[in-house]
């Protein structure tokens, strides 16, 4: 499932307020412990200064050895650190939080099913007389997911890892998906980040809230491994990021990313832009991409979001696109993708929110190689919190998926979902 800022902030909050508590006693602890020492240290004195004329050993009241203990006990305390939920290493200025999530879905389709994937797959979705499937059945847990992260601090600031993975491993139409995936593994320091996230391309920040675990089509969706610098201010709500991601194979350069955020008192607002490269064979073709998304505070509970994007010939930039393919003559072949997604969230109660989505994608012909001109979901769903890291959420999902040569499949499923998170 993707993220949205309310998650976060929500699971912000719980660590904060559930972690005060132990934070206060671990900190009691410690000022314990601290005090005792002084105190010992303090009589020890003392002592030896008593004691020196009579030429007696200034630990022979074995106190020395019990001050040793208590330096020893201070050292080793495990005690909460600088992430909420974490703890710090005994002896060491690292915090570690171990985190994530055990999850099932129960699937069902009313009409229609898409092969090669449980979840949602409409560039997929069989035609209207083609076979298609209805009245299917799932249920799967391989979403579920574990996590690590570290902060160290340092002189220029704090150094950050990541470590994510799940088990909803990419395979061929009807295999067992069940296997390991790596999702998040990069480092930050200084502005800088290392390794495998989302993209800057991505605005996941406008990425309305599914049950459904691929979530809306028509917006760019996809983890890069990649080299990003990112400069900003937070007090002054602005944020400039310049990428470096992994490109598709055979490329010479990799894909260019340039984002800038900025944040209001009614919302948010970025653009993006994108340039990348095919190459196939001795033939290779630049292509462009470019971003732009937002997001409306109605009221406290409510909260509107968009964006759209147009990308060339680039699969992962923009989820449902036709992609790129080489002609008779061998050359390159972008199809010129649109991408449009809609969504509101509602929070009822602290326990209650709800979402509704709808994402599009159309795509451009060329040489009749391409097969969808366009793409249409609507997800609809609530999510409930019955007890604290427990949430039960139900979605009803639309989609549409039209050729050029006007043939039409359709879908209609219903997904529950059952999460625990640790």
């Amino acid at each position: 499932m993707k993220l949205k800022p309310t998650l976060i902030a929500l699971a912000a909050s719980t660590l904060v307020f559930a972690g005060a508590p132990a934070r206060a006693q671990s900190n009691a602890v410690l000022d314990e412990m601290r005090a005792e020492i002084r105190a010992l240290r303090a009589e020890l004195d003392a002592l030896k200064k008593a004691r020196a004329a009579e030429a007696r050993p200034a630990d022979s009241s074995g106190w020395g050895e019990r001050i040793e203990q208590l330096e020893i006990r201070s050292k080793d305390a495990v005690v909460l650190g600088d992430i909420g939920g974490g703890f710090r290493l005994p002896g060491s200025e690292t915090t570690l939080r171990l985190y994530g999530n055990v999850e099932a879905h129960l699937i069902h389709d009313l009409k229609a099913t898409a092969p090669g994937d449980t979840f949602t797959n409409l560039p997929e979705q069989p035609l209207a007389g083609g076979g298609a499937r209805s009245g299917q059945t799932s249920l799967t847990a391989q979403t579920s997911r574990f996590g690590i992260e570290s902060s160290t601090p340092t002189s220029l600031g704090s150094f950050n890892t990541k470590l994510e993975m799940d088990f909803y491993a990419y395979c061929g139409a009807e295999c067992n998906r069940n296997r390991l995936r790596l999702r998040h593994a990069y480092g930050e320091y200084g502005g800088f980040l290392v390794g495998q996230t989302w993209s800057t391309f991505m605005d996941l920040d406008n990425l309305p809230e599914t049950v459904d675990f691929n979530g809306p089509i028509g917006a760019p969706f996809s983890r890069r491994t990649m080299i990003r610098y990112t400069y900003g201010d937070a007090k002054a709500g602005y944020r400039f990021a310049l990428a470096a991601e992994d490109p598709d194979a055979g490329a010479r350069m990799p894909n260019l990313v340039a984002r800038f955020d900025k944040s209001f008192d009614w919302g948010a607002l970025n653009v993006r832009g994108l340039a990348h490269e095919k190459r196939v064979g001795g033939d290779s073709r630049r292509g462009y991409g470019f971003g732009v998304g937002g997001s409306l505070k109605l009221t406290d509970k409510d909260l509107l979001m968009a964006q759209y994007a147009q990308v060339d010939g680039d699969i992962d930039n923009l989820y449902g696109s036709n992609g790129y393919f080489t002609d008779a003559a061998g050359q390159i072949d972008f199809d010129k993708n649109k991408g449009l997604v809609l969504g509101y969230a509602r929070t009822f109660s602290d326990r209650l929110r709800g979402n509704a989505a709808f994402g599009m994608n159309r795509g451009k012909a060329a040489d009749g190689f391409f097969d969808n001109r366009t793409l249409q979901q609507l997800f609809v769903n609530l999510i409930y919190s019955p007890m604290k890291n427990v949430e039960l959420g139900g979605e009803v999902i639309l989609g549409e998926r039209k050729t050029f040569a006007g043939e039409i499949g359709r879908m209609q499923r219903v997904d529950l979902m059952g999460r625990y998170s640790f």
